[in-house]
This record gives C-alpha cells, structure tokens and sequence, in this order.
C-alpha cells in the first residue's frame, strides 16, 4: 500500500508555518489573468494582527487587475538557505483578496503594520492608485523539507484573536512603548533569543502569539511560549522574555 505523503497536523507544524508567515517581507503572487492563465509575480508582504497577509499593489499591475475580476490567489513563502532549495521548510497559502476600505479602522490599522514593516513603501503608500489587499486564507500546504508535507487549514496558521480584543485596541501603543523606553530589551530579544546580529532592532508588531522585530531589512520572529490576549498578559510576557535574554550571557 502506498504511504500518504501528509502528515498529521501537529503542534509544530502549525508553529512554523507561524513563523514562516510571520518572518517574511515578501512572497510569490499567483493570481488568474481572464483566460484562467496562472500568472505568479512578486509582492511585499505584511500581516494583520491575527496574521492575514497584507500587500499593496498598483492598479497599473497586472496582478491587481486579475484580482479585481478573480479574488481566488495564492502566495508562496520560500525563504531556501544554503544547499538544495528543496530542502528548506516553504509554505503556500491559497486565499480570497480583499481590497481593504483605507478610511475605515482596519484600512488605518493596515496602513500602520504595513508600513512598520515596510518603511520604504511610505515613499508610494499614499499614491492614488496603490491599494491594500486582505488576502483571507482558506487553506495552505506546508512542505518542512523532504518527506514533512502537511496540509493546513486556515486556523492552524492564523493566531486566534477572538479574546484579544483588548491587545488589538493597544497593540500600536504597546509597539511605540516598547520602541521608546525599552530599546535594550529588543535588542537582547533579537541578539540572546533569536541570535540577530547587534544593532538597532525595533518592534514592527505584537500579536497574541508572538512580536516581530525589525533591523532595516532584516525581520525576526520573537514566539511567545503560551498566547496572550491583553496588554497585561502582553507586559507579563515581554518582561519574562527579556529576564530570559539577560539570563543568557
């Protein structure tokens, strides 16, 4: 009998395809032209806080007319490494777009992630015929390397916020708080945990399910060990975590 190639979800699987999502700054676009023709192109990429994918395209690209017509899309995250491509953990993630509303709370809420994390997209965000995407997942495929296939539905990769309200209200006070008056903190996040290079890290973002960090072009993925849903729990935890980086010297 043949051996099915996918694995049972685990823990760990939904872990990195977390942090696969979480860590990248752009992916491969596929989208449908009018003929049904698959057309891959390139995007810079973001997440919202439950970790929807971000991206602000021109209305001059042809991928953004194909989603206009067909919102049916998908990103492929393949950050490789040294060796054989295929042996690096890659993530595809099938989802409906969903042109974002900028007036509205989440368009703001998108404006400020996407540009935390991409700073350079300030010189055009605002240009009239650029607009921001919700790509909403339906389902992924996650392949660890050789002979770790997973198929993936969308709640074992997005973070559940359905209790976190509050953190989502203080996410972007929490961010500049901890930008502001705990640089030292990041940096040992980045340096001890996460094994960054020095420099000036930042925060781009907080999560119930972990933070993103930031030095120039390069992002980091800090993992919380258990969810948190209000910004007490959110303090409690950053602080456990920079006693941890100070523990490692």
């Amino acid at each position: 009998m043949a051996t099915d190639p996918i694995r049972p979800t685990d823990a760990s699987a939904r872990g990195l395809a977390r942090g696969l999502l979480r860590s990248a700054r752009s992916a491969s676009l596929a989208t449908l032209t009018p003929e049904g023709h698959p057309f891959a192109s390139l995007t810079s990429l973001a997440t919202d806080i439950d970790g929807t994918p971000l991206i602000l395209v021109s209305s001059l690209s042809g991928h953004t007319g194909n989603l206009v017509a067909d919102p049916r899309c998908s990103l492929l995250i393949a950050p490789g490494g040294k060796g054989d491509p295929l042996a690096h953990a890659r993530i595809t993630l099938l989802a409906t777009a969903e042109k974002v509303e900028r007036e509205s709370e989440f368009g703001r809420r998108a404006r400020r992630r996407f540009l935390a994390r991409q700073p350079k997209a300030s010189l055009y965000v605002d240009f009239p015929d650029f607009s921001f995407f919700a790509l909403r997942l339906q389902r992924a495929s996650l392949n660890g390397g050789f002979g770790r296939a997973y198929e993936l539905e969308a709640a074992d990769v997005l973070s559940d916020c359905s209790q976190a309200g509050a953190l989502i209200e203080a996410e972007e006070g929490a961010v500049d708080h901890m930008n502001e008056d705990h640089a030292e903190a990041i940096g040992l996040y980045a340096t001890r945990l996460l094994g960054g290079e020095d420099g000036a890290w930042r925060l781009s973002g907080v999560d119930p399910d972990g933070a993103d960090l930031m030095l120039g072009d390069k992002a980091l993925r800090l993992p919380f060990d258990e969810p948190v849903t209000t910004p007490d729990a959110l303090r409690r935890t950053l602080a456990a975590l920079a006693g941890k980086a100070r523990e490692a010297a």
